[in-house]
């Protein structure tokens, strides 16, 4: 109890003057989150000198549960990451990521998955989605209850997705243009070309509904509109408001991972799975450091954490490009000043509709910054918020009817998301429904499903989740 209150009382006079500092809004943040970080890092509760449970089981186990944390430190360290979940209970392909289908196309950076009907028919326009490239595209296929992509199939729409390949070192010279050219536009190309439609529907979360607006806007410098509407779930388009990531970013970070990057390498999966989960230490890290040692548990089974701890790669010219053009100088939003796969990027130029999700809490992608996008866009949008963050805000299928969401019955959208919100109705229950009567609204005429996977020269090459997904960093 002693040691508790001294805690309590340094972390409260620490953070105290943290947040007395006269200094800029970046630099005081910036000495916030790393007296946040010391503060998680010191809790007495991380020692096992003053962690009464740890002691006690310690006690009650004769020592077994000691040895035990011993044993999952090396296991940990070994693998190079704090285990979240029970990694041994889950294998890709066998029960997460199991929605039925085939690759139908595969090139140097990513595999093309068409997935198996589920109705005699299918809307004509198909259905492509863009997952992050710095995760496993399965957060969007977990188990059959809580996948997006098997509920778009269960929709009528005939889906594709984008399995992104894990870097290694034979892609290290691999840019922004490359993914976007070679990867967005060619996954856009070959769906159309499968399916015979002359425009298709399309999603991207998070990075990957960046990059799929980067794709369009390179596409409608060329006069060229394949897509007929877009999902946008978590995107940052406007990087004006990136909370929390915003301490990490100046002139002389980007630099020095130019200099470290910017001509060829990787930037290593691992330390972006470090740094996001530094982000909410307590939580996803100090709380599985006294599970796993001290007390020497396994943490219990979770898909969503599993995911989450399946790190990747990124090339790193691709990863320079990025931090400089979004998080350093806002460049997608500047029109003309970025240019990508030779075209001046104007985002005011993808006039189509767009269906734009922002999650309450979310710590990545803040709800003012996957608001900003309603600003940006020209064409019809429809902005709807859900309850949670990043991740399970997103991932909230209709069945379990967990969370509610916000949506304007007027349809208005004021500059900023704090005076959306004054207007908006809440609504019990997922976002997925909404989204879904949208997404049918932009799909055209129903015709019989394709009784097999690609066509002519696309070929089923595989079973689905085809082999990209399960390379390891």
């Amino acid at each position: 109890a002693y040691a508790a209150a001294v805690y309590m009382l340094n972390a409260r006079t620490l953070m105290g003057m943290a947040e007395a500092v006269e200094a800029d809004p970046k630099t005081r943040n910036r000495i916030r989150f790393a007296v946040e970080q010391w503060v998680a890092a010191a809790a007495p509760s991380n020692f096992l000198a003053f962690n009464a449970e740890a002691q006690k089981k310690a006690i009650e186990t004769k020592g077994e549960s000691i040895a035990k944390g011993v044993k999952n430190l090396v296991h940990d360290i070994q693998q190079g990451h704090v285990s979240m979940t029970d990694e041994s209970l889950f294998e890709v392909g066998k029960n997460v990521a199991t929605t039925e289908g085939a690759v139908v196309f595969e090139c140097e950076l990513f595999q093309l998955i068409e997935y198996k009907p589920l109705t005699a028919k299918v809307y004509e326009k198909p259905f492509l989605l863009v997952p992050p490239c710095i995760n496993k595209f399965y957060i969007l296929d977990l188990q059959p209850e809580n996948s997006v992509i098997r509920y778009a199939v269960a929709q009528g729409h005939r889906t594709f997705v984008v399995s992104w390949r894990n870097p290694d070192a034979s892609l290290g010279h691999k840019t922004w243009d490359n993914y976007i050219e070679d990867a967005v536009i060619k996954a856009i190309k070959v769906t159309q070309e499968i399916t015979g439609a002359d425009t298709i529907n399309a999603l991207g979360f998070c990075v990957g509904g960046t990059m799929l607006s980067t794709a369009l806007a390179v596409l409608a410098a060329r006069g060229e509109k394949p897509v007929t509407s877009a999902t946008l779930l978590t995107t940052l388009l406007d990087f004006t408001d990136t909370g929390i990531l915003d301490v990490f970013i100046d002139e002389s970070f980007v630099k020095f991972r130019e200099a470290e990057l910017g001509k060829g390498g990787l930037m290593k999966g691992g330390d972006l799975a470090s740094t996001f989960s530094f982000l909410r230490p307590n939580d996803l890290v100090w709380n599985y450091v006294v599970g796993n040692y001290l007390k020497g548990e396994t943490p219990p089974p979770f898909d969503l954490l599993y995911w989450n701890s399946d790190s990747t790669n990124l090339p790193g010219p691709y990863y320079a490009w990025y931090l400089r053009n979004t998080y350093l100088e806002n460049n997608l939003v500047k029109p003309g000043k970025a240019t990508v796969c030779g075209e001046k990027i104007d985002l005011r130029k993808v006039d189509i509709p767009f269906y734009i999700y922002g999650s309450r809490e979310d710590h990545i992608v803040p709800i003012g910054g996957s608001y900003a996008s309603t600003q940006v866009l020209p064409g019809k949008k429809r902005f709807v918020m859900g309850a949670s963050g990043h991740i399970a805000g997103v991932i909230n299928p209709p069945a379990k009817n967990k969370r509610s969401h916000w949506i304007r019955a007027d349809g208005k959208l004021p500059k900023t998301a704090e005076a959306w919100i004054e207007g908006a109705q809440e609504h019990a229950g997922s976002w997925w429904t909404d989204w879904s009567d949208w997404l049918k609204g932009q799909a055209g005429k129903q015709i019989a499903a394709p009784k097999t996977y690609g066509k002519g020269k696309y070929k089923a090459l595989m079973p689905a989740p085809g082999s990209y997904v399960k390379a390891k960093a």
